[in-house]
Formats: structure tokens, C-alpha cells, sequence
């Protein structure tokens, strides 16, 4: 996005959906492609669904929201965010806004490396057969490098090898390859690599050659953001040490971490399903990381700092800009044209930054006057959605009474959204 564009859209909730479109449009972030896919309703033409995945019968629709007021190393960031639940969109967008009153999110993702995995069962002698194959550790590189290419050629490739015995007993040892897959979430090529370089591995080593595939637990790219904001954002010094407290019980408890970290992955999946990433995979190496250390805890942390906060979060986060569903779905293309990131580490840092804002928003609901009022207030314009429906799925107009409350819950969304908390 450029310098000159503002993610700060004042009273956008409250305009119709006709005007958001021509205040996004003004922006000059989309293509006519792209805006044409959103002014038609944003819908997925069941022939490239077809396309997609198996046994298409048709497709299931979710809300695209725009999250507001990021701004993630000085740059202004719209972040798209396809979701079903009321507060996450609203809860993300009012706590970017108070951190953005400190500057923003900062933030920064190691280099695009992924891991591919080639199990060995059986291997006689398994520590003397890490030595060989450590020692063999420029062949099997280049190797995997043979099996790719194209992505040799666009500067990516096999970075380094790992040996992991995990059972000296029963000969079990496992083969880690570190691919750098440029700005691609890099599944397929991982999975090439291993393929191709699990026969030499096992004419090496020895033993029952087992399973070659990526790991998901992306040790080595991950992105780490912080964020600072201040008591008078919040609300106050004792909503802020509330907020202190909570996070630290998190640390402390595995219990509180898993809604924790639920609260954090709410707004980063939001984004990425809208962005056409593998939230799947996403979520499998966060709460794996988060289980590293043989404790579950959580992703991200908030400490009492003069006069405010600082937040920070860590996490394995592999994500793409390239290939998979950019290639072929608009929706995707548009969410990735509105936020602008050139490249998937930037992408990364974005995503982290949406969690971090979710997990703030979270903890000030809990710190402040509890989850469920601004929460249900949220839900209750979706409960009176389904009230005021025909059976023909039009909304109708509301019955007596209905109206004046959908009304005036849509008016007190500012407010509203300082204790959403999107479920945790």
C-alpha cells in the first residue's frame, strides 16, 4: 500500500456496503478485476470451485471484512479477514487503532525456510549412520536442489541438513532438509525435495526408508512482532495492569494459554483463510511451537512497560504470495492487492500483527468488564439477521420492536468492539 493511503476510514462500519466499495475503490489499491469480483458480492463460480477440490456440489460463502487502522512498520495496512464471527473483524480493527497511537506494529520474519522430513526405521548402528550422512551433507544439498529447478533459478533452493536420531534402540532417525522457497508457503516443493532425496538417504544410512514429506513446524521461519500501548488507550492504568495479569496467568496455566492463544489465532486465520493461505497448517505449527518446550504456553505476552504495554508474540508462520489459490481464486487476488505486501515475509509480519491485535482486544475485555457484554451485543445483530429472514432468505422487514434494537446495537459498535473479544 502506498505511503499515502490511510487505513484509518472514519465511520466506515456505518456506511452502506455500496459506499465502503467506493471508499476502497478511491483508494486505488484494486485492480478492475479485482473490483469487479467485489462489486458482484465476491462469490466463487462453481466451475473453478470444480477446479479446486473434489466432489463440488457448490460453494459455502463466508463474510470478507475489511480490518481497520494497522499500521505494521510505518506502512498503513487494510487487512481483509473472510469470517462468521461479529466481534473478531471489530475487536482487531479497535485495538490496532489504540496501538496505533504508539506508532504501530513492528515486527520482522526470518527467511522463507521450510523442512522437509525423511524418516529411516531400522538402521543399524543409527549414530554411526547421522555421521555418514552429516558427512555426505553437500550431496544430499544438491540433490535436493536437482528436484528444483525453477526455484534454484529464482534464488531459493536447499539451505542446510539436520540428522535427528530419535531412537538409537529401535534405528529410527530422521533427515532434516532446509528448503528456502521464496515467497511461496513452499508445501509442494518441500515434499519434491524429499521425494528425491530419500533414496541417497536410505542408500546411506541404511535401514526401511518411511515417510518423506514438509513438517509444519517451520523451526526456521518464524516472525516475531511487538507492539507498545499506552494506559490512556486502554482505558486506564488498572485495565492495563488487568491486561498484565491475565497474560502472565496465561504463561502460568495451560488452560488459560489454549483460549489465549484461541484469541490470538482468531484474527491471524481470519486473514489468512481471506488471503488464501493454509490456515490448517498454520494452526498446526503454532500450537506445536507452542508446545516446544514440553509446556504449552502462549504465543504471545503483554508486560506492564511506564505508562503502558508491550506486547510481543513469536510463532512459526509460513504463508504465501505466490501460487496456491492466488493463482486461481479473485477473491484471494483482491484480499491480496488490498493489503499490498510484496513479499511473503512481509505477508508474515502482517498476519502476526492482526494476531497480536486480537489477542489484545481479548485481554482488555477480560481486564475490563468481562467478554460477554460487548461480545453478545456484537451476536445479537446476527441472531436478529436469522429473526427478520424470509423463508426465501431475503431479510424482510423486522417485526415491531426488532428493528429499533438491530438499529441501535449497529450504532454502538464503536463501543461495543472495546470489549469484543472474538471468543476467548
Amino acid at each position: 500500500m502506498s505511503q499515502h493511503v490511510s487505513s484509518r476510514i472514519s465511520g466506515f462500519y456505518k456506511r452502506c456496503l455500496e459506499e465502503r466499495l467506493r471508499a476502497i475503490q478511491a483508494l486505488g489499491l484494486l485492480d478492475e478485476e479485482a473490483l469487479a469480483h467485489l462489486a458482484s458480492g465476491g462469490g466463487l463460480p462453481t466451475a473453478v470451485a470444480d477446479r479446486m477440490c473434489e466432489n463440488v456440489i457448490a460453494t459455502h460463502a463466508l463474510p470478507l471484512g475489511l480490518a481497520l487502522n494497522f499500521r505494521v512498520n510505518q506502512r498503513d495496512v487494510l487487512v481483509p479477514m473472510a469470517v462468521e464471527e461479529p466481534s473478531v473483524i471489530a475487536a482487531a480493527s479497535n485495538a490496532a487503532r489504540m496501538v496505533r497511537r504508539s506508532g504501530g506494529f513492528s515486527g520482522e520474519a526470518d527467511p522463507p525456510i521450510m523442512t522437509a522430513q525423511v524418516q529411516l526405521d531400522d538402521v543399524p548402528d543409527a549414530e554411526a549412520a547421522a555421521g555418514r550422512l552429516e558427512a555426505a551433507r553437500a550431496s544430499l544439498l544438491a540433490a535436493g536442489d536437482a528436484a528444483i529447478p525453477r526455484m534454484v533459478a529464482r534464488g531459493g533452493g536447499c539451505r542446510d541438513l539436520e540428522v535427528r536420531v530419535l531412537s538409537a534402540e529401535l534405528g529410527v532417525l530422521v533427515v532434516h532438509l532446509y528448503v528456502e522457497v521464496g515467497d511461496a508457503m513452499g508445501a509442494n516443493l518441500v515434499d519434491t525435495v524429499a521425494e528425491a532425496v530419500a533414496p541417497l538417504v536410505q542408500r546411506i544410512a541404511g535401514g526401511t526408508l518411511g515417510l518423506r514429506i514438509l513438517s509444519n513446524l517451520t523451526v526456521r521461519r518464524l516472525v516475531r512482532v511487538t507492539a507498545t500501548v499506552t494506559d490512556d488507550a486502554l482505558g486506564g492504568a488498572d485495565v492495563a495492569s488487568g491486561i498484565a495479569r491475565a497474560s502472565r496467568f496465561a504463561e502460568l496455566d495451560p488452560y488459560r494459554a489454549t483460549t489465549h492463544n484461541k484469541g490470538f489465532m482468531n484474527g491471524l486465520d481470519a486473514a489468512a483463510v481471506a488471503l488464501g493461505q493454509d490456515f490448517r497448517a498454520i494452526e498446526a505449527g503454532a500450537h506445536a511451537y507452542a508446545s516446544i518446550g514440553g509446556r504449552y504456553r502462549p504465543l504471545s505476552t503483554w508486560e506492564r512497560i511506564p505508562g503502558g504495554l508491550v506486547g510481543r508474540a513469536e510463532l512459526p508462520l509460513a504463508v504465501g504470495t505466490v501460487g496456491g489459490a492466488t493463482e486461481v481464486h479473485a477473491g484471494v487476488r483482491a484480499a491480496l492487492q488490498l493489503v499490498g505486501a510484496k513479499s511473503a515475509r512481509e505477508l508474515a509480519v502482517v498476519l502476526a500483527s492482526v494476531g497480536l491485535a486480537s489477542n489484545l482486544a481479548a485481554l482488555r475485555a477480560l481486564a475490563s468488564e468481562g467478554i460477554q457484554r460487548g461480545h453478545m451485543r456484537l451476536h445479537e445483530r446476527k441472531r436478529a439477521l436469522g429473526v427478520t429472514s424470509t423463508a426465501g432468505g431475503e431479510a424482510a422487514g423486522p417485526a415491531s420492536g426488532e428493528g429499533k434494537r438491530f438499529a441501535a446495537e449497529r450504532a454502538e459498535a464503536p463501543r461495543a468492539v472495546h470489549q469484543a473479544g472474538g471468543g476467548t
